[in-house]
C-alpha cells in the first residue's frame, strides 16, 4: 500500500486535500479514485485513507481508520556526521533513517572537503529533510528523524547538555560491539568524521568533553560506511535485529 507523509492534522472521517507533491505522486503511480493509501503526519501512528477526486495537480482522500503502529527503536541514536563529498550525505541520511536513527546532526569538521555557506546550508537542510521524508515513507516509520542545523564541530562538541557521545576512531582499543554487549540500550550520539577523519585536535577535544572513543574493528571504514555499520551493530547487539 502506498505511504505518504502529510504534515497536517489528521482524524478519522475527515476529507482532506493532499499536499501538491503527494497529489503529484498519486498521479505518477496512476492511482485511481477508490484506491487505498496510507498517510502519516509524523506525530505517531498512521491512517488508512480512500482516494476521492483526482484532478490535475490535485487529489483528495477520506480518512477511514487509524493504526497506532510504531516501529521506532527503543533507544535513541543520533548520527553526528561530518559532511562527506558530493551526494554521499543523501545516501547516509536515507540509510540512517531506514536503520532507525532518531536524529541527524550534520557537522562541519576541519577535514571536510565540502564547505557550505549559510545560504547553501539552508538549501541542503531543506533537501535533506526531503530525503528523510522519502526514507520514512519507504521504510514504514511514522515519526520523522529530527534534522539539526549544520554545526561547527568545535562548537557542537563543547555543548554540555548532551547524552552519551561515542567517537568512532580507528585509534580506539575497544570496539563498539564489545562496548554495547556490556552496556544496556541507551541514548547515544555516534560521531563520524569526514573522508580524512577527525584531526588529532578534534579527537582530543571530543575526549576532553567526555566522548568515549570506540572502533569499528580492524578495518578502516569509509565515512559513508562507518555510521551505518555502527547503527546496524547497535541494533544487532541491543536486540533490534
Amino acid at each position: 500500500m502506498p505511504r505518504f507523509y502529510c504534515p497536517e492534522a489528521l482524524s478519522i472521517g475527515a476529507v482532506i486535500a493532499l499536499p501538491d507533491h503527494v497529489a503529484h505522486h498519486v498521479q505518477v503511480l496512476r492511482l485511481a479514485p477508490g484506491d487505498i493509501i496510507t498517510l502519516f503526519n509524523g506525530e505517531g501512528g498512521e491512517y488508512t485513507a480512500t482516494l476521492g477526486s483526482i484532478e490535475k495537480k490535485r487529489a483528495s482522500v477520506e480518512l477511514k481508520a487509524f493504526s497506532p503502529r510504531e516501529i521506532e527503536l527503543p533507544y535513541s541514536v543520533t548520527l553526528a556526521q561530518a559532511l562527506p563529498e558530493a551526494s554521499k550525505m543523501d545516501w547516509v541520511i536515507e540509510k540512517a533513517v531506514e536503520l532507525g536513527a532518531a536524529s541527524i546532526q550534520p557537522l562541519a569538521a576541519q577535514r571536510c572537503v565540502v564547505k557550505l555557506s549559510a545560504e547553501r546550508a539552508a538549501k541542503r537542510h531543506d533537501h535533506w529533510q526531503g530525503v528523510i521524508v522519502a526514507a520514512s515513507e519507504q521504510s514504514g516509520r511514522n515519526r520523522l528523524a529530527h534534522l539539526a542545523e549544520l554545526a561547527d564541530f568545535s562548537g557542537w562538541i563543547g555543548q554540555q547538555d548532551m547524552h552519551h557521545r561515542i567517537l568512532l576512531t580507528p585509534h580506539a582499543e575497544q570496539s563498539l560491539a564489545d562496548w554495547a554487549r556490556h552496556h544496556p540500550p541507551q541514548t547515544v550520539a555516534l560521531l563520524i568524521g569526514p573522508e580524512g577523519g577527525f584531526t588529532e585536535t578534534e579527537e582530543h577535544a571530543a575526549r576532553a568533553q567526555g566522548a568515549l572513543a570506540l572502533s569499528m574493528g580492524p578495518r578502516v571504514l569509509r565515512t559513508e560506511t562507518a555510521g551505518l555499520a555502527a547503527l546496524a551493530a547497535l541494533n544487532a547487539v541491543w536486540g533490534e535485529m
